[in-house]
């Protein structure tokens, strides 16, 4: 019988994982089935429970269960426990590990799909939400030079980067980077060499309330979702004459592939799938 994995979510029809996985099995030689199951928005526990019942091995967890998903884990990565939220569930017989992949599919996205290192880079994360807490670990593993988190709310902001403070620190004596926070307009005037949108302005087609020019001299701008065309945030940074823009594409793809060698301890080629996306939305 082949092995069952799944995504869970509310909504989840539009999911593209069960597409994405089911082309990882087929290049890798891995027998398994991946669904896409809708759990209720008060039943997440329960559906984790009857496909456990009915065989599960590992599953994806999306919006809005990822917090649920990291109670409900009975042992968590570092990474997961770093950003407080889990997108990929484990069942063995030690019980639940909760993971979190984003991190490492946005980095491998920019690092590897992009050709645009981290390394060095000063950077700028928009949004201190669950989005952006679930990346900045893997962004400070990548040694930036610098990492400032803005928001709406300067608090949140704020306190988001005091949670990190101790990567900051650096490894082995050696600095990771200088990491700040506070509102839209403390940036005014910063310059940055890559800016990663990790707020949700572009699932409501809005842009972002950033200073004038603040993109001007940015190497990349990347958001983290992505649609049919541009987003409103890649629009208003080509407006600002940023060259290199970027969708949240590419890091769907790669955290599937990093979710998918936590199960099966194999790495997935990527670049196909993500072609065969990119040439079904169009792009």
């Amino acid at each position: 019988m082949s092995d069952l994995y799944c995504v869970f979510g509310n909504p989840i029809g539009h999911s593209k994982s069960p597409a994405i996985h089911a082309a990882f099995a087929a290049e890798t030689g891995q027998d398994m089935i991946y669904e896409a199951r809708l759990a209720a928005v008060d039943g997440f526990d329960r559906a984790v429970s009857a496909f456990v019942a009915a065989g599960g091995k590992g599953a994806n967890v999306t919006v809005p269960f990822k917090e649920e998903a990291f109670r409900l884990a009975t042992r968590l990565s570092e990474r997961a426990a770093r950003a407080g939220a889990v997108n990929t569930l484990l069942f063995d017989g030690d019980g639940i590990l909760g993971d979190n992949t984003d991190g490492a599919g946005l980095v491998r996205d920019i690092a590897d799909n992009l050709g645009y290192s981290p390394t060095g880079r000063r950077i700028l994360l928009l949004g201190a939400g669950g989005a952006a807490r679930g990346v900045i670990a893997p962004l400070l593993a990548a040694r930036p030079s610098s990492l400032f988190i803005a928001n709406r709310s300067a608090d949140k902001a704020e306190a988001l980067a005091a949670a990190f403070a101790d990567m900051a620190a650096g490894q082995a004596g050696l600095p990771l980077a200088a990491v700040d926070a506070g509102s839209f307009a403390k940036i005014a005037g910063m310059r940055f060499d890559l800016v990663i949108n990790a707020t949700s302005a572009s699932l409501s087609g809005q842009s972002v309330p950033l200073p004038p020019g603040i993109l001007a001299e940015a190497g990349l701008a990347y958001d983290m979702m992505y649609g049919k065309g541009e987003t409103p945030f890649m629009a208003q940074a080509r407006e600002q004459g940023v060259a290199r823009c970027s969708d949240g594409l590419g890091m769907l793809v790669e955290q599937a592939a990093e979710a998918f060698f936590v199960w099966r301890a194999v790495r997935p080629v990527t670049r196909h799938v993500l072609a065969d996306l990119r040439a079904k939305l169009g792009r």
